[in-house]
């Protein structure tokens, strides 16, 4: 538990092995969700993908007294162009619906429920070689700072920085259709940072990093992180 305002975001993070994905799961999917399964060339992607999508509606029918194949997904406008494919949010408005949102990484799934939006990342230590070609569509300020970070340390650092950024990106409903460069998320000068947005890194183990962004939060997420769907 995070000692500032505690439980403002519920947190699941997962070994997406552990999620149990059977046949009466899969059939609770809906088209659309099969339909980007199908699009994965690599099983294991495939896997992770149905995993983290029976687990988000699992944590979402328990939170709202719904079997998971109750729920109906759609998309909130893009801040950027308008267009359906924002924040994904619950169809037909279900009293007490929660904000939501969802990533998978590595292996690993995380899900954030809030009362107000909210975005998660979580993702898989880059490659030096990686980080080395990434690094530059940073903003110039974290582009200084990971510079100044020990080259055997850049991977872990960089991990943190990026998922920072897309839980950010993710809260806006943009994603990656915002440029990395536009918004700082270092922690030099964390008054840098987005106005509005509380950002907070996530303990995720030695070979991941993990982060949370709340709208209208303090200077740090106050969070509830659960490993198991028990």
């Amino acid at each position: 538990m995070n000692a500032q305002d505690p439980g403002a975001v519920e947190l699941w993070l997962l070994e997406a092995a552990a999620v149990p994905v059977g046949p009466a799961e899969l059939d609770g999917l809906d088209e659309e969700e099969h339909r980007r399964a199908g699009r994965f060339v690599r099983e294991a992607d495939r896997a992770v993908y149905l995993a983290a999508h029976v687990a988000l509606r699992h944590v979402l029918g328990r939170r709202l007294g719904l079997a998971p194949a109750e729920l109906a997904f759609g998309r909130e406008p893009c801040p950027g162009c308008a267009e359906p494919h924002g924040r994904p949010r619950l169809a037909g408005d279900p009293a007490g619906a929660p904000h939501f949102s969802l990533s998978h990484g590595g292996g690993r799934v995380l899900i954030g429920l809030a009362d107000a939006p909210v975005g998660v990342d979580v993702e898989p230590l880059p490659s030096a070689d990686s980080v080395e070609v990434l690094a530059t569509t940073l903003h110039p300020g974290e582009q200084v700072e990971l510079a100044d970070v020990r080259p055997a340390d850049r991977p872990g650092a960089f991990a943190r920085l990026w998922t920072r950024k897309e839980a950010y990106l993710k809260g806006l409903g943009i994603g990656l259709g915002r440029p990395p460069a536009a918004d700082y998320l270092g922690t030099a000068e964390p008054a840098r940072r987005p106005a509005g947005w509380a950002v907070t890194d996530v303990p995720a183990g030695p070979r991941h990093a993990a982060a949370v962004a709340l709208a209208g939060g303090g200077a740090a997420v106050g969070y509830r992180l659960r490993h198991s769907l028990g």
